[in-house]
């Protein structure tokens, strides 16, 4: 198409909502005249799904659970009295964050809460993660916030270090909906163990958001925790922002959580309009179908001009790829769904890997993300050549390399804001949880259950089960050498030597177990 051409086919496929400061922009996938009919069918199906979600439907038969992180931010809409619970839990948090910005609520040894510790994994760092990097000013934060998103000793002493002696004005927040998940588990342990090294009772520090009655919600009750928020069993961790999970470090930071469940609304109200054109996220949904053909051909690489925003595609992985990545569709059929998403920010990765989406494997498509205030404090910024500035710079490089992806055959949509602010991530949390549900039935898939994710942590189990035995094996024979082949028949399982090998190394390599010089794997031998 020529400039002309394009101008007109933005101007007639443009989103635009001057209310919420937002737009979409579809003029740069190639879909045929023929494509918003077609998908006419499928896209008012999912709309129907939506509005029955909402109204409280069962969405996993196989939990019979509902999904309803939609009532966080519209409680009246939520069924079976939960709107009041919601309300009163909001309530809740609010009146925490301020007793410990005030005071009332105390360190161990006085003074005020200077930091908090989230420990949790998956939505429920990856969440409040992207939210503090979009959100901080250092100077205006009302608490310092780190993480403990791994178990990764090293990475827990990195952050320990990092807190230092600030660890006595710590607020830890632990998050996990079951109390099991090993990760948060340990992390917790972790957490523990270094109060207690300074001589602080951990339960005068913590804080969990559990489930009701889960095993961490006994721990803490039981411990005299300073507080316990809840995590409903119909709240997903990758769709649970805006819950306690979000908005209880949100709120600890100082951040207008009000102005995040309030943008959420708003997208959520744009999002329910039943016309195809006038909805961004079936706008969203359709291109990822067009895109893909509907069935995961190609990648999304999500590209935010803006260091505030520099998580977001980070956030979305979880988000988009855990709610499509499914083997089997709602019918049983085998399907293997999913699109893959990567990116990082702009201009920076326009250095890294924008010659390959320019010049290599036609394998993706685009997702700009604009924010067209320079600055948000809203100030002017410097002139590094005469009437132009760093932002001017930053908006050309995108819609230059935006310009350069299409000339070379590469589609793009592009996300518009205003500015980076509290509403506004509110917003593109709602846009992307919508059009992520909207495909999901473009695709005949459940987007709200993750049995991968469930096989994951059982094979996960077995590994460390196996750890132990590999280990009573060697303790029963002291002194002695033995190959993994010969530890594998030992413990009765001479099909799993390669796992055997594997525990026997990590335990050698962190001075547990003894090991010899071998060239061949099969040749090095182990003791305890």
């Amino acid at each position: 198409m020529n400039d002309t051409e394009l101008w007109q086919r933005y101007q007639q496929f443009l989103w635009h909502d001057d209310k919420l400061g937002m737009s979409v922009d579809i003029s740069r996938m190639d879909f045929p005249d023929t494509f918003f009919a077609q998908m006419e069918p499928r896209i008012q199906k999912a709309f129907r799904f939506m509005d029955s979600l909402e109204n409280g439907a069962i969405a996993n038969p196989d939990e019979q659970r509902m999904v309803g992180h939609y009532w966080l931010r519209a409680p009246h809409l939520a069924p079976h009295g939960l709107g009041e619970e919601i309300e009163r839990v909001l309530d809740d948090i609010k009146i925490f964050a301020s007793s410990v910005h005030s005071g009332d609520i105390a360190p161990e040894r006085g003074g005020l809460f200077r930091n908090i510790l989230v420990v949790g994994i998956g939505g429920s760092a990856l969440g409040p993660q992207f939210v503090a990097n979009a959100l901080s000013e250092p100077d205006r934060d009302k608490m310092r916030i780190f993480f403990f998103d791994n178990t990764d000793p090293d990475g827990t002493e990195r952050t320990l270090r990092d807190i230092g002696d600030g660890l006595a004005q710590t607020l830890t927040v632990v998050i996990s909906k079951s109390g099991g998940t090993p990760e948060t588990r340990n992390g917790m342990l972790e957490a523990q163990a270094a109060y207690h090294e300074m001589g602080l009772h951990f339960g005068h520090h913590a804080v969990a958001v559990t489930g009701e009655g889960s095993q961490m919600d006994k721990v803490a009750e039981d411990e005299r925790w300073l507080a316990r928020f809840p995590m409903w069993d119909w709240v997903g961790g990758r769709t649970s922002e805006l819950s306690a999970v979000g908005l209880l470090p949100a709120a600890l930071q100082g951040f207008d959580i009000d102005a995040m469940l309030h943008g959420a609304a708003q997208m959520d109200e744009a999002t329910r309009e039943k016309t195809t054109l006038k909805n961004p996220a079936a706008l969203l949904a359709l291109m990822w179908f067009h895109a893909t053909e509907g069935v995961g051909k190609r990648d999304m690489v999500i590209l935010p001009y803006k260091d505030r925003l520099s998580l977001l595609a980070k956030y979305l992985q979880q988000l988009v790829m855990e709610s499509l990545g499914k083997e089997l569709d709602l019918d049983g059929k085998t399907v293997h769904q999913g699109i893959a998403v990567y990116g990082n920010k702009g201009s920076t990765d326009q250095h890294a890997y924008v010659q390959q989406l320019r010049e290599g494997v036609p394998n993706f498509f685009a997702t700009f993300i604009e924010v067209l205030q320079d600055r948000s404090d809203g100030g002017t910024s410097l002139e590094v050549e005469d009437d132009v500035t760093p932002g001017d710079y930053l908006s050309g490089l995108m819609y230059g390399t935006r310009r350069a992806l299409y000339e070379n055959g590469r589609q793009s949509l592009t996300i518009s804001v205003d500015n980076v602010n509290a509403e506004t991530v509110g917003k593109l949390i709602a846009l992307y949880e919508r059009a992520v549900g909207f495909y999901a039935q473009l695709v005949n898939v459940n987007a709200y259950h993750q049995p991968g994710v469930e096989a994951g942590k059982k094979a996960a189990a077995g590994v460390l089960q196996l750890q132990h035995r590999v280990l009573d094996a060697l303790k029963n024979q002291p002194g002695s050498y033995l190959t993994s082949d010969e530890i594998a028949q030992n413990i009765g399982a001479p099909d799993e030597a390669e796992s055997v090998y594997h525990v026997l190394r990590h335990l050698a390599a962190n001075g547990r177990i003894q090991k010899s010089n071998g060239k061949a794997a099969a040749q090095v031998t182990f003791s305890k």
